[in-house]
């Protein structure tokens, strides 16, 4: 799925410290502490970005055209 660009509680903008949250978390990191260093204080913010499912590789598979085709 695409990350929403706002909360859909707060409407605090949370899409742009999205890349920056699953690199630190895959680097090991805990994850409450890497909320906190963005800024993401309130539960429905970090809802946004703990929540969050990377499935477009999913589709992708069952994708009518091809790369070449796509220009």
């Amino acid at each position: 799925m695409i990350i929403p660009v706002r909360c859909f509680t707060c409407g605090k903008v949370v899409a742009d410290k999205y890349e920056q949250f699953k690199r630190e978390v895959r680097q090991g990191e805990d994850p409450a502490v890497v909320l906190d260093n963005l800024g993401l204080n309130r539960f429905c913010c970090r809802r946004m970005l703990l929540a969050q499912i990377d499935i477009i590789d999913s589709f992708m598979a069952f994708s009518t055209v091809s790369p070449a085709e796509v220009k």
